[in-house]
């Protein structure tokens, strides 16, 4: 049997209010865009993920990509460093070593970091993609 009332259809305004904050909860903290839409399994797997990842990159000292570079590639490097969120942001807030680039660990560090970014940027699209109703 059909029902007669129709679906209920979010106006416009409020599907991008909606991805916005989700946009800029998960990039804040990794995978709270997921746990506001209610995927708490994407959300704990980007957390651990991305945390993991800056974590052993903290642990092997890596270097955090300057803002002014002049270098295209560390204008890149800065750009997935921010993405990480609050995690770019605990060396500053921790006060730990500071990198060590005389070791390859440092190098590989640097990585790590760089890579924790990308992956909270993947998660910031996914959840922005969930929000807007384009994925399930």
């Amino acid at each position: 049997m059909a029902s007669d009332t129709p679906a209920v259809q979010k106006r416009p305004d409020a599907i991008a209010a909606t991805t916005s904050i989700v946009a800029i909860a998960g990039w804040i903290v990794p995978g709270l865009g997921h746990l506001l839409l209610g995927r708490w399994g994407r959300a704990v797997f980007l957390l651990l993920a991305v945390g993991g990842l800056a974590l052993v990159g903290f642990a092997m000292r890596g270097e955090l990509f300057a803002r002014e570079s002049g270098d295209p590639f560390g204008a890149l490097g800065f750009f997935a460093d921010a993405c990480s969120g609050a995690f770019y942001f605990l060396p500053r807030v921790m006060h730990w070593a500071g990198p060590d680039v005389s070791r390859a660990a440092g190098d590989y560090g640097t990585r790590f970091l760089a890579a924790a970014g990308v992956v909270n940027l993947l998660g910031v699209l996914d959840a922005c993609g969930i929000a807007l109703g384009r994925k399930r």
